[in-house]
């Protein structure tokens, strides 16, 4: 059916399509309602942890497995919108929230993501919430899931069906940078549905942490946030993780950060690695705070991790 049907959509809890109808950014001609598909189970074995599309935001952050083995995947979870939010929200839904770009957001407003060729009015307008990194001249507008940066940093496999068959892809590579066409935000196409994400057991996932700095300290969208792992051999870190929201177009993956810290014995290399994650951002007039704000964030979620705090 939604192969069929021109401007329809998916809606499962509604907590961002709805909103954005109430905007008047989006308005599907169809909605269709898929919260009575299989979709809401939890699978957990030795290897990895497979979760529907459909679970809620608060069972994931709450689940046993996750809670032991993805620490920095329950944090992000809670640190993410309020409980009555994470109640409603799903995980799929969740890894394809729109961003919360106040330009973006009023139809009134020039966007070149609600719009393409429209221009974008946050470049001369207020925008100390903005992106520093993977930006393009066309839009700098930041990625808004928490649960997306804890997602990427734990190298999570996207599920995808549609009636042509089923694939997978990794979350990293799900993401696209805006570029000239920030209107595409992501790999899903037309009739495609995400039905689970995969996340394999590695080293770094159990000694984990997601850090979020914001404005208040609930219900609020991330200044900066961090998703942070590592694995030791001895006194050396013999495996990093490092991902970054709030400063990002996209969740963003800090891998030369991550290869900086590998072999090194950690406090002394974590000033090092945050500059690293943040060498290429492109800080403008109000945003040009998040630089410095999100490298001590990274020493911060590091040490934490270090010394299990």
């Amino acid at each position: 059916m939604i192969a069929r049907t021109k401007d329809a959509a998916f809606i499962a809890g509604g907590t961002n399509v709805v909103d954005l109808m109430k905007c008047g950014v989006t308005s599907p001609a169809t909605l269709v309602d898929i919260t009575r598909l299989p979709l809401n189970s939890i699978d957990a074995d030795a290897k990895r942890i497979r979760i529907g599309a459909l679970v809620r935001n608060s069972d994931v952050a709450h689940h046993p497995a996750v809670v032991e083995h993805f620490p920095m995947l329950s944090n992000a979870f809670l640190a993410g919108a309020s409980p009555q939010l994470r109640n409603m929200a799903t995980v799929g839904g969740n890894i394809l929230q729109r961003t919360r770009c106040s330009y973006f957001r009023d139809p009134a407003a020039a966007c070149n993501k609600r719009r393409p060729g429209d221009g974008c009015d946050a470049f001369e307008g207020f925008h100390r919430m903005h992106a520093v990194l993977g930006t393009s001249d066309a839009c700098f507008a930041t990625h808004a899931s928490d649960a997306a940066v804890a997602l990427v940093a734990l190298d999570a496999i996207v599920e995808i069906q549609s009636v042509a068959g089923s694939r997978r892809i990794s979350l990293d590579e799900f993401y696209a940078l805006p570029g000239e066409t920030p209107n595409v935000e992501n790999d899903l196409k037309p009739g495609e549905l995400i039905v689970a994400i995969e996340i394999p057991h590695g080293r770094a996932h159990r000694h984990s942490t997601y850090l979020k700095v914001r404005d208040r300290a609930s219900y609020e969208f991330a200044l900066v946030s961090v998703a942070a792992g590592l694995e030791f051999d001895g006194d050396r870190i013999d495996e990093a993780r490092i991902a970054l929201g709030g400063v990002g177009t996209i969740p963003w993956r800090a891998r030369a950060a991550e290869d900086a810290l590998v072999g090194t014995s950690g406090d002394s290399a974590f000033q090092k690695a945050a500059e690293i994650a943040l060498a290429h951002a492109v800080p403008r007039r109000d945003n040009g705070f998040k630089v410095e704000l999100a490298t001590r964030a990274i020493v911060r979620a590091l040490e934490t991790v270090r010394h299990g705090a």
